[in-house]
C-alpha cells in the first residue's frame, strides 16, 4: 500500500489551469463548460488579482495537484475583484454586481477546492491551516470565510479548526455564515 505524501506549495503561472477549476468548482459549477473559465484562467496567471497565483496555496498528493485554496487581504477585495469585473463586464458588455465578501480586517479564504479523486485524505483542512499560518505570520489578526448553510460539513471542518460564526449574510443568493479565525494568543 502506498503512503499518502500531501504537501502545500505556493502556486505559480503556471498552475493557472488548475486554479480556474478550483474557483468554479468553489462556486458549485462546472469548470469545463463555465462561461468564465477562460477568465478565470488569465486572472490565475496575473501578478495582481483576486485569483491571481500569488493568492494561492496548492495541495499535492504524491506530486500530482490534488487542490487549491485562494486567500488574500479583505483591505484589498475592491482593488483585488477590479480585473474580474472588468473582464466580465467586457466579455457580456455589462456590469456584473456582486456582494462584498471579505471584510478590511481580516485575511480572506476565498476559494477552497480538492478535487474528487483525492477528498477525504485531509488535504483540505491542511490547505486552511496552511493559509491561516501564513496569515498569521505576516501579522493578520484574524482569518475569514464564508461558509453556506447548505455546507454543514464544510461548517463542521472550520469549526474543527476553531472558526466560529460572526454573522449570517448572503453572497451569489445564497445563505451563508461569515465565519472566523483569530490569531491564537501566544502563552
Amino acid at each position: 500500500m502506498d503512503a499518502k505524501k500531501i504537501t502545500i506549495r505556493p502556486a505559480t503561472k503556471e498552475d493557472a489551469d488548475l486554479i480556474s477549476r478550483i474557483v468554479i468548482m468553489a462556486l458549485g459549477a462546472e469548470p469545463d463548460t463555465h462561461p468564465l473559465r477562460e477568465i478565470f484562467k488569465e486572472l490565475a496567471s496575473r501578478e495582481v488579482a483576486q485569483y491571481s497565483y500569488h493568492n494561492v496555496l496548492v495541495a499535492e498528493m504524491n506530486g500530482i495537484a490534488a487542490g487549491a485554496l485562494v486567500g488574500y487581504d479583505g483591505a484589498r477585495l475592491y482593488e483585488l475583484r477590479a480585473p474580474l469585473l472588468e473582464m466580465v463586464a467586457e466579455k457580456f458588455g455589462e456590469p456584473f454586481n456582486i456582494e462584498d465578501e471579505a471584510q478590511p480586517d481580516e485575511f480572506y479564504l476565498d476559494s477552497l477546492t480538492v478535487l474528487p479523486e483525492y477528498r477525504g485524505n485531509g488535504i483540505g483542512r491542511q490547505l486552511i491551516e496552511s493559509m491561516c499560518d501564513k496569515a498569521f505570520s505576516a501579522g493578520y489578526e484574524r482569518v475569514g470565510l464564508l461558509v453556506d448553510w447548505e455546507n454543514p460539513n464544510a461548517e463542521k471542518l472550520y469549526r474543527s479548526i476553531g472558526f466560529r460564526r460572526i454573522n449570517p449574510t448572503t453572497f451569489l443568493g445564497h445563505q451563508m455564515w461569515h465565519m472566523q479565525l483569530s490569531q491564537p494568543s501566544e502563552q
